[in-house]
């Protein structure tokens, strides 16, 4: 009987500090296991990778046509999953030995599209979990989420940071570090100071997304990495506030001080406001939020939102004003 693989990485939501994980800062994040992508692997004659419902190259009409590459880009999972495996055999070259019987990949996700919830990293940490387990090698849980950025970063030229794939991989609510005194290096990759925390105190958070709003992340980090690189000061202050943030909230979390969580996600989204030319009808999704009470930020680059509310009356309210704008609302499973 020819065995299956399946594995399976989650959503994620940026509760706090984003996007300084890019920039020597400080975030938590919290996984959504309401979504998920799903690598199915087995021995094969040859390598194949077969392309998903995300790899569409038939259209019903070039207006369809239009209307994918506006929402999905020119690309599919296909790329991420190849790059996976290509970084997967160059980092354990000289370290783990690996068999040579070949193997038949594919993936799905239910993940909505670029909206800021981490979709596209799920895709590589479910194959990596994938190919970890076919290959019987075992890295290190902290030094997996660095292999994942790699993929992004050094095979595909992705600007993104550590915390969609730290949290990917540790799973549950995570503080992390990535100040210059936490980053160490091992097996040849940067790596934070990560703490798990106690998931149960999010009782209240919620999360909204519109996939009609949505857009690539690279969009979104591209522009900010020059401006910082380029030392603006505004852009370089901001991302130590947005660390100071994340301190203050791992504080609100070990308290159960939701309130004051919600304040400081407020703060965060009011600082990258300052910072950043922001779409108008993601800065709505915020807006609205906050009219019916609740606390508002994006849980990743844009078009999805995450807070807190106070009560059932509260979440009636903000899937009612959500609604009207084509969000759906939905309470994260951690």
């Amino acid at each position: 009987m020819m065995e299956l693989l399946r594995k399976r990485a989650y959503a994620r939501a940026g509760l706090i500090g984003n996007p300084s994980d890019g920039y020597h800062g400080k975030t938590i994040s919290v996984i959504v296991r309401n979504y998920y992508a799903e690598v199915v692997l087995y021995a094969w004659e040859d390598v194949e990778l077969i392309p998903s419902q995300e790899d569409n190259s038939r259209f019903g009409s070039i207006h369809e046509l239009v209307h994918d590459v506006e929402l999905h880009g020119y690309y599919g999972g296909l790329r991420l999953v190849k790059a996976t495996i290509k970084k997967f055999v160059e980092f354990c070259r000289d370290r783990f030995p690996l068999h040579d019987r070949n193997f038949s990949i594919r993936y799905e996700s239910n993940i909505p599209r670029q909206v800021g919830m981490a979709g596209s990293s799920a895709i590589i940490v479910a194959t990596l979990r994938a190919l970890m387990d076919y290959y019987e090698v075992q890295i290190p849980l902290h030094v997996q989420p660095s292999l994942v950025l790699s993929v992004e970063s050094d095979e595909l030229g992705i600007s993104a940071g550590l915390q969609d794939r730290v949290i990917q991989i540790f799973e549950g609510l995570v503080y992390m570090d990535f100040s210059p005194d936490a980053m160490q290096t091992e097996m040849g990759l940067e790596c934070g100071c990560y703490e798990m925390l106690e998931p149960s105190a999010l009782n209240q958070i919620y999360i909204a997304y519109c996939t009609d709003v949505g857009e690539p992340t690279e969009v979104f980090h591209n522009n900010l990495r020059l401006r910082y690189d380029r030392k603006e000061p505004e852009v370089v202050q901001a991302m130590q506030g947005f660390a100071d943030l994340a301190s203050a909230g791992r504080q609100a979390l070990l308290q159960g001080d939701l309130d004051e969580l919600g304040g400081l996600m407020d703060q965060n989204f009011d600082l990258r406001h300052q910072i950043c030319e922001l779409p108008a009808n993601h800065v709505e999704m915020v807006q609205r939020a906050r009219e019916a009470g609740a606390s508002a930020k994006f849980a990743g680059s844009g078009g999805a939102i995450v807070g807190v509310y106070r009560d059932q009356a509260m979440l009636e309210q903000l899937q009612s004003t959500l609604g009207e704008v084509g969000c759906q609302v939905i309470l994260p499973l951690c």
